[in-house]
C-alpha cells in the first residue's frame, strides 16, 4: 500500500471533533455579538447553592451551585440521567411533586430562599415558570384561553386581557399566526405553534424567569429555530435556563453553559463558563470530550 493510500481515522476523527468545536464556537461568538447578556450583579437573579437531589434512596444530584444573572440565558448540557432536568425542578419546588422526592440546599430568588419555612409555593411558581419538553396546552380550551388561564387559576387581576392575550402571543412569536383564530381549539394548532402557546401562556402571569426543559427536542428544524427566536427576544427582560442536548442550539442561545455529568454516582455540575468558552477552551477534560463529539 503507498503512503497516500495510509489512512489514519484516528486522526480524521480528532480533526472532525477539533472543527466541530470551532464551529459551535464560532455560531456562540457570533450570538453573543447579536446581544449582551444581563449586567445586573449575581444576587439580583436567581442563585442555586450546594443542591442535591433524591429519589427515595437514590442520591441523583450533588452539591450544585451556580448563579443564573438576570437578563441572561443559560444553557444545561450533559448526557441523558446526569441531572438536568431534576435539577431545573429544584428551581421551582416541582421537584417535591415527586412523592419520594428530597431536596438539600438553597434556591435564592433575589436573595430570598424559596425553601424557606412560609414561602407561598404557587407564588414561587408564578415567578419561576416552565415551558416542559412537549406541549400542553389544555386541548378543551381554545387558544385565548389557554394564554390566559394562569391568570384565572392564580386569581390575578389585569385590567386589559385583551392588550395582555396580545402581548404575549407577540412576544412568543405566535400572534400574527393566530390572531383571527384565537377562539380556536388549541388542539387545532403543530406541535411548533402549541410549544410558542406554552410560552405564552408562561408569560401571562410576568415571571422574572423561565425554565426550559428541553423545549425543541420534539420539534422541526424551522419550529425549532422560531422557538430560539422567542428565546433571544425575552432574554433581555427575563432570565432563561434551558435544558437542551443540541450543542448548536446551546451556542446559538446561550450566553452560559453549564455542563452537568454523572460518573457512576450522583449528577454533578463539572464546570460552567461562557458559552464561547465552554466550546473553544473548557477547562475540563470530560467538558471538552463532550462538546466534541467523544461521548454522550
Amino acid at each position: 500500500m503507498s503512503e497516500n493510500q495510509n489512512q489514519n481515522p484516528e486522526g480524521e476523527e480528532m480533526t472532525t471533533q477539533a472543527a466541530a468545536s470551532s464551529s459551535l464556537a464560532s455560531i456562540s461568538s457570533e450570538n453573543l455579538g447579536k446581544r449582551a447578556p444581563g449586567t445586573k450583579p449575581l444576587g439580583a437573579g436567581l442563585e442555586a447553592r450546594g443542591v442535591h437531589a433524591w429519589f427515595g434512596k437514590h442520591h441523583a444530584l450533588a452539591n450544585v451551585s451556580l448563579d443564573f444573572s438576570a437578563g441572561t440565558v443559560t444553557a444545561l448540557i450533559g448526557p441523558s440521567g446526569c441531572g438536568k432536568s431534576t435539577f431545573i425542578r429544584t428551581l421551582n419546588r416541582m421537584h417535591e411533586f415527586i412523592p419520594s422526592a428530597a431536596m438539600a440546599g438553597e434556591v435564592l430568588l433575589d436573595g430570598k430562599d424559596v425553601y424557606a419555612a412560609g414561602t407561598d409555593v404557587t407564588k414561587i411558581r408564578l415567578q419561576i415558570g416552565m415551558v416542559f419538553q412537549k406541549p400542553n396546552p389544555f386541548p378543551s380550551m381554545t387558544i385565548g384561553e389557554n394564554v390566559l388561564s394562569g391568570i384565572k387559576l392564580a386569581q390575578l387581576k389585569v385590567e386589559n386581557k385583551d392588550d395582555l392575550l396580545e402581548e404575549c402571543l407577540v412576544r412568543a412569536g405566535l400572534w400574527k399566526e393566530v390572531k383571527d383564530r384565537l377562539g380556536a381549539h388549541a388542539g387545532g394548532l403543530s406541535g411548533g405553534q402549541q410549544q410558542r402557546l406554552c410560552i405564552a401562556r408562561s408569560l401571562a402571569v410576568k415571571p422574572k424567569v423561565l425554565l426550559m426543559d428541553e423545549p425543541c427536542s420534539a420539534l422541526d428544524p424551522g419550529s425549532t429555530l422560531r422557538i430560539e427566536d422567542t428565546i433571544n427576544e425575552l432574554s433581555s427582560s427575563m432570565t432563561i435556563i434551558i435544558v437542551t442536548h443540541n450543542m448548536q442550539q446551546a451556542a446559538r442561545v446561550s450566553d452560559y453553559t453549564a455542563f452537568f455529568l454523572s460518573e457512576g454516582g450522583p449528577g454533578q455540575m463539572i464546570e460552567v463558563a461562557p458559552t464561547s468558552e465552554i466550546f473553544s477552551r473548557p477547562r475540563d477534560k470530560r467538558t471538552e470530550n463532550y462538546v466534541s463529539g467523544r461521548f454522550g
